[in-house]
C-alpha cells in the first residue's frame, strides 16, 4: 500500500529582526490595530477549547423528551416565556443571543439536542407557550419584539439570532419584518409560510370523526421521520456498532411517543383548533411582510417533510428574502431538531452566519472544531486515509527525527510553509492530524475560489467547502496572514498555491514559489517560528489509483 509521508521540520530559524523590515506592506495592512499586548487566539478562542464537548455524541433520546414534556404539562400554568435550558452550560465571552422560537406545539424542549452544542456559542433562551395559554399570535411577536429590541438597546453592535421553527420561523420573520433596522439572523427550521399549500386541513377534516387528541397524536406521528432512523441505524452498523444497538436505538425512538401518550389526556379539548387558527393567522402575517425583511436568513429544510411542502417553499422564499441560504436535508422529516445527524451549530459555522458584531471576520468570529465536527472530518475522509496510509516525522530539536508531531513548537505564532502534491489532498490529513494530536487548528491559506458564497448546499452532510470553513481557512490576502500571525495563530501556506497542486506531468515535486517571499517579512514582524515541511507520496499514488482505474475500465 503507498504511503503519503509528510515529514514536518522544525530546526528552523526563529527570526529577530533588531528593527521592522524596510518595506510598506505593513502600512498598507494598517497594524495599528493589533499593537495592543496579550492579543491572543490560539489557545482558547473566547474561552472555547479545541474539540470541546458540543454534546452530540451523547445525545439524549426522544424517551428523554417525551418525559421531560410530561413534566411541564403536569406543573404547566401562565403565559408564554423565555428560560436558559440548564444542560446548555455556560456561553463563551461575548457571546450572541440565540432565542429559540418552538413550532405550533408551544414547547420549549423541542431543541434539547442541541442545547449543549448552541449553549456554547450562544447566550441561549427558549421560548415556551403553555398548552392552557391562548394568546393570540400578534402577541406572540410582541413578547418576542420586545425582548429583541431590549437586547438591542443592550449591545447595538451585536447581532441577534431568531431560531425558529415551523410556527416558530413565522414568529421570526414577523419580527425581522417589523425591525428592519435591527441586526438580526435567522435560522428557520421548515417555516410554517406554506402552510395553506400543505396537507394538514385535509388531513384533519379526513380525521374529524375521531377526538381532539387522536388526531394531535396522528400528526406528532407524522412530524417524525421513522425513514430516517432506519437509515442511520443501517449507517451506525456500516460504521462498526453492534446491530443489536442500531436496533435498541430505533424501538426506543418509536415507541417513545406511545409509551408516554398519557400527555395527551392533559390537553385541553378545543387546543387542536386553537392551533390550527393560530398557525393559519402566522403564516398569512408573515407571507404579508416578507418584502419587508432584511436580515440574514437561513432556511434548514427536509425534502421529507411530510406535513409541509418545505421543499419547494424554500424555492419561494428564496427568491423574495435577499439575504438568504437554503441547507437541504434530503432524508429527514418534519421534526429535523428532533432527528440525528442534524448539528445545527456546525451548519451556522460553516456557512458563515456567526458573527459577534455587524460584519463577519474570518479571524475574530472564528470558533474550533468541536469533537463531532472531528468525527465528520474523520469519517469523510476515511476512504483516503486507507488509500494513503498517511504517516508523519518531525525532526527534534537535537536533530532527531521522530514519528508524530512532537518536533513542532507547542506555542503560535507559527507558520508552515510547505509544498503542495498533486490536487493537495494531503491538506485534510495534514489539518486533522494537528487537531488530533496536539489540539492545534491550521488556519489555512487558500485560494479565494475555494470560498464560494453557497446558496444552496443539497448535500446531507457537509462538503470540502464547508470543511474548509470548520478548519478555519482563509482567503489568500496578505491582511488575514498578518491578522493571524498577530494572533499567535497556526498558519499553513503553500507559496505554490493551486498551479502548484494542479503540476502537469513531469512537474511532480517541482516547487513554483513566488521569487517575492513576503511570508518571511511576514513572520519576522511577529518573532514567529516557520516550519518547513515535504510532502512525498502522493503523486506515486494518483498515478497507481488512475493506472488502476484505467487497467479496470479496458479489461
Amino acid at each position: 500500500m503507498a504511503t503519503l509521508s509528510l515529514p514536518l521540520r522544525s530546526q528552523i530559524a526563529l527570526w529577530r529582526p533588531q528593527q521592522q523590515p524596510p518595506h510598506d506592506l505593513f502600512e498598507r495592512i494598517s497594524c495599528q490595530q493589533f499593537k495592543h499586548a496579550g492579543w491572543r487566539l490560539q489557545a482558547s478562542y473566547k474561552g472555547l477549547e479545541v474539540l470541546y464537548d458540543d454534546g452530540y455524541q451523547r445525545a439524549k433520546d426522544l424517551d428523554y423528551y417525551y418525559k421531560s414534556l410530561g413534566e411541564l404539562v403536569e406543573h404547566d400554568s401562565g403565559p408564554p416565556r423565555l428560560f436558559c435550558p440548564v444542560d446548555a452550560g455556560s456561553p463563551i465571552e461575548d457571546a450572541p443571543v440565540m432565542l429559540y422560537l418552538p413550532g405550533v406545539d408551544g414547547m420549549g424542549m423541542g431543541l434539547f439536542m442541541h442545547h449543549k452544542a448552541l449553549g456554547r456559542i450562544f447566550e441561549l433562551r427558549c421560548m415556551h407557550i403553555p398548552f392552557h395559554d391562548r394568546t393570540p399570535f400578534e402577541e406572540l411577536v410582541t413578547m418576542v419584539e420586545d425582548v429583541v429590541r431590549t437586547e438591542h438597546a443592550t449591545s447595538p453592535n451585536k447581532p441577534i439570532y431568531l431560531l425558529g421553527s415551523s410556527f416558530g420561523g413565522c414568529i421570526a420573520l414577523a419580527v425581522a419584518a417589523r425591525n428592519p433596522c435591527i441586526d438580526l439572523i435567522l435560522v428557520l427550521v421548515n417555516p410554517a409560510t406554506s402552510f395553506e399549500k400543505s396537507d394538514i386541513k385535509q388531513l384533519l377534516s379526513v380525521s374529524s370523526p375521531l377526538s381532539d387528541r387522536a388526531r394531535i397524536a396522528i400528526t406528532s406521528l407524522l412530524n417524525y421521520n421513522i425513514d430516517n432512523e432506519v437509515d442511520m441505524a443501517l449507517s451506525s452498523m456500516k460504521s462498526g456498532r453492534h446491530p443489536l444497538e442500531a436496533l435498541n436505538r430505533i424501538t426506543n425512538n418509536i415507541s417513545s411517543f406511545l409509551k408516554h401518550s398519557n400527555i395527551l389526556n392533559k390537553i385541553p379539548e378545543d387546543t387542536l383548533p386553537w392551533k390550527m387558527m393560530l398557525i393559519e393567522q402566522a403564516a398569512s402575517y408573515a407571507n404579508c411582510r416578507l418584502e419587508s425583511v432584511s436580515a440574514e436568513v437561513l432556511l434548514l429544510i427536509s425534502c421529507a417533510d411530510r406535513l409541509l411542502p418545505s421543499k419547494s417553499e424554500a424555492d419561494r422564499l428564496q427568491r423574495m428574502l435577499p439575504k438568504c441560504k437554503v441547507f437541504f436535508f434530503e432524508n429527514h422529516g418534519h421534526s429535523l431538531l428532533l432527528e440525528y445527524g442534524v448539528h445545527v451549530s456546525s451548519i451556522i459555522k460553516c456557512t458563515g452566519l456567526y458573527r459577534h458584531s455587524r460584519r463577519y471576520h474570518r479571524v475574530f468570529d472564528y470558533i474550533p472544531p468541536s469533537a463531532t465536527e472531528l468525527k465528520e472530518v474523520d469519517k469523510a475522509s476515511s476512504d483516503l486515509r486507507f488509500r494513503t496510509s498517511p504517516t508523519m516525522f518531525s525532526t527534534m530539536e537535537d536533530g532527531t527525527v521522530v514519528r508524530g508531531l512532537a518536533g513542532v513548537p507547542e506555542e503560535g505564532p507559527v507558520l508552515l510553509v510547505g509544498n503542495h502534491m498533486l490536487l493537495g489532498i494531503e491538506l485534510i490529513s495534514l489539518a486533522a492530524e494537528f487537531l488530533r494530536r496536539k489540539r492545534m487548528v491550521l488556519r489555512g491559506i487558500a485560494h479565494p475560489l475555494l470560498f464560494p458564497n453557497k446558496t444552496k448546499t443539497w448535500s446531507e452532510g457537509h462538503d470540502f467547502f464547508d470543511f474548509l470553513n470548520l478548519w478555519g481557512g482563509v482567503p489568500m490576502t496578505y491582511k488575514y496572514i498578518y491578522q493571524l500571525l498577530a494572533a499567535g495563530e497556526f498558519v499553513l501556506l503553500y507559496p505554490g498555491g493551486h498551479r502548484e497542486a494542479l503540476h502537469c506531468k513531469g512537474e511532480e515535486h517541482r516547487l513554483f514559489w513566488p521569487d517575492q517571499t513576503e511570508f518571511v517579512r511576514m513572520a519576522a514582524q511577529f518573532n514567529a517560528t516557520i516550519v518547513p515541511f515535504g510532502v512525498v507520496g502522493e503523486d506515486d499514488v494518483m498515478e497507481v489509483s488512475f493506472t488502476h482505474t484505467m487497467l479496470t475500465l479496458f479489461s
